[in-house]
């Protein structure tokens, strides 16, 4: 299983990092800085059309390099110019070949506030992400309970970082609700078997309480996908690969936002 294989990976990696870094060291390295976060849900709740969260990704799993040619600094800067909302960054080493570094490079060059997309399992990866100036963390339910979910995401909030909860099924967006998330991100692919289906957010949507900000993720490849995704009830969108594999990334992002 894909997932199993990214967890246990991800765990020797933190285990790792703690005996580079403890955590000690990151916490007093924080008590000395004053980093302005960026307003993650304001940027992803407007309601003026939908907000694109544009992500910065080298490669996946199954498609293993998506782009060769890869700066994410000139990626970052192609998006916040022609119109995303905030900037997802894939830092998952292994398998997505990212760098938790990415996101201080992509804040150097952009306003746009910063979400860390990874597996994050341990409150070292949040303490970990805070100081690399994250405006926001992926909390991901598949691979969390509800307690946990509610211990991370408290955490990231007392470091004023934002979190999008994501779910993929009836069960996992249950989990979300019930540990009172504000930011409900519905993933059309299952991560166990990296199936997808752009129907999954149009089945899970109502379920959704209302006041929620829903944010579809995955598949997502038209304009019309986006239009239809807004008349459902989503906030936001979350779109990677479709850029990724774009030859002009902002002709592909005004495409999708329709400027």
């Amino acid at each position: 299983m894909i997932l199993s294989d990214i967890i246990k990976a991800k765990r020797a990696r933190i285990n790792q990092s703690k005996k580079v870094m403890s955590l000690e060291y990151i916490k007093h390295q924080l008590s000395k800085k004053n980093i302005l976060r960026r307003n993650f849900k304001h940027a992803i709740s407007q309601s003026h059309d939908i907000n694109i969260i544009a992500e910065i990704k080298k490669a996946s799993p199954t498609r293993g390099v998506i782009r060769e040619k890869f700066d994410p600094k000139s990626i970052a800067k192609e998006y916040q110019i022609n119109g995303a909302a905030a900037i997802s960054v894939l830092t998952e080493e292994n398998f997505f070949k990212g760098k938790l570094s990415y996101i201080k490079e992509v804040r150097k060059v952009t306003n746009l506030p910063v979400l860390r997309k990874d597996f994050i399992i341990d409150e070292y990866q949040v303490y970990e992400s805070a100081l690399a100036e994250a405006d926001a963390i992926l909390l991901i339910t598949d691979i969390l309970s509800k307690e946990e979910i509610v211990k991370l995401s408290s955490l990231a909030k007392l470091l004023n970082m934002t979190v999008l909860c994501e779910a993929h099924s009836k069960e996992e967006l249950e989990k979300a609700i019930s540990a009172r998330q504000d930011i409900i991100g519905i993933n059309n692919r299952d991560l166990n078997t990296s199936k997808l289906s752009k129907s999954t957010t149009e089945n899970l949507i109502g379920l959704v309480p209302s006041g929620k900000i829903i944010v579809s993720e995955s598949g997502i490849r038209t304009r019309s996908d986006i239009l239809f995704l807004k008349s459902i009830g989503a906030s936001a969108v979350l779109i990677g690969e479709a850029f990724m594999d774009a030859e002009d990334i902002g002709k592909k992002v005004r495409e999708f936002t329709g400027k």
